[in-house]
């Protein structure tokens, strides 16, 4: 029997969960899934599995996952429904639905253990729901006020300021803008980002993205070499995306802002921003790093204003 062979089989009869293990691992060193995505993926998993082990009465094995049908696909959404002390929202429901539908992906494609009857398994129905992004002056606001916080020090007041003007002026995730390493600095003209599934944007910086993260540089009381974070909390290590995030909380209260108003509703401005000022649909899409056009389309319920504005401006009947 060859190797290969040897090792399908040898998956196939262990438990299911080191499958599940082996499956998480791909999707951290392999696609590069952020944290956040990573406990979604292990949360649904483990619900799923659980959910399999208590309905036939013992843990399943990574082959016996071949034989699971789509009623107990379902069954187990209808768990999910009900489980958590609350009904579960359709949104987590289909969350939930296509973590294990990578999972049986990933068993297919790795490890010769294919289950095609998910497919006929449709999710809950979603509400698309339009981003909220903060207009241009809150979005200076939040940036200037952040370069105001007395209960810091400058250098942090700087750091924060950098990170938010990157957020808002390069259209990055939180996870992007915390990456980039003090070998990225100072920043060129464009910057290369590695976003979710690996996949690898250019994305163009402005003079003001700069000179933000010049001056944090400057004030940094940290030596800061090369491979290592170029953003640093209190302490030295990397600053983590729960300090942006608790930053932005304390900025909109002081501003009078929604609770909307997060460190992602700033790449949302970016992006409807630009679409206001007339900026291609497909150019936002690579500038954001979308794989499909779709998910971009979503701004332009945002700026549907503005669209018509640009309308009636260019067609010649207007």
């Amino acid at each position: 029997m060859a190797a290969a062979e040897l090792a399908t089989s040898a998956l196939a009869t262990s438990p299911a969960g080191a499958a599940l293990e082996q499956f998480l691992g791909y999707l951290a060193q392999e696609r590069r899934a952020s944290p956040r995505t990573l406990e979604s993926y292990r949360h649904g998993c483990q619900a799923y599995l659980g959910f399999l082990t208590a309905h036939r009465g013992g843990a399943p094995t990574a082959g016996a996952l071949t034989g699971v049908t789509p009623a107990e696909v379902r069954a187990f959404l209808a768990h999910r429904r009900g489980d958590e002390g609350g009904a579960l929202q359709p949104r987590s429901l289909s969350q939930n639905l296509s973590a294990v539908r990578s999972f049986h992906r990933w068993l297919d494609r790795r490890c010769g253990l294919p289950n095609a009857a998910l497919a006929l398994v449709r999710g809950p129905k979603i509400k698309p729901t339009a981003p909220r992004p903060v207009n241009i002056d809150q979005a200076r606001g939040l940036i200037t006020e952040t370069a105001e916080q007395e209960e810091r020090e400058p250098w942090e007041q700087a750091r924060d300021a950098a990170v938010l003007t990157l957020l808002y002026g390069c259209g990055l995730r939180i996870s992007e803008a915390l990456s980039l390493t003090a070998r990225d600095a100072p920043l060129a003209e464009t910057l290369r980002i590695t976003g979710k599934g690996g996949k690898t944007r250019i994305v163009p910086v402005l003079p003001m993205v700069r000179d933000a993260v010049e001056e944090y540089r400057r004030q940094a009381p940290f030596p800061l070499d090369a491979d290592l974070a170029l953003f640093r909390a209190r302490r030295g290590g990397a600053l983590s995306p729960r300090h942006v995030q608790a930053t932005m909380a304390l900025l909109r209260g002081r501003l009078g802002l929604p609770d909307s108003a997060t460190p992602h509703a700033l790449r949302h401005s970016f992006a409807t921003h630009l679409l206001g000022a007339g900026a291609d649909l497909r150019v936002i899409q690579e500038l954001l790093g979308h794989a499909s056009l779709s998910t971009t389309q979503k701004y332009t319920a945002v700026d549907a204003a503005g669209l018509m504005a640009i309308y009636a401006q260019a067609h010649p009947r207007a």
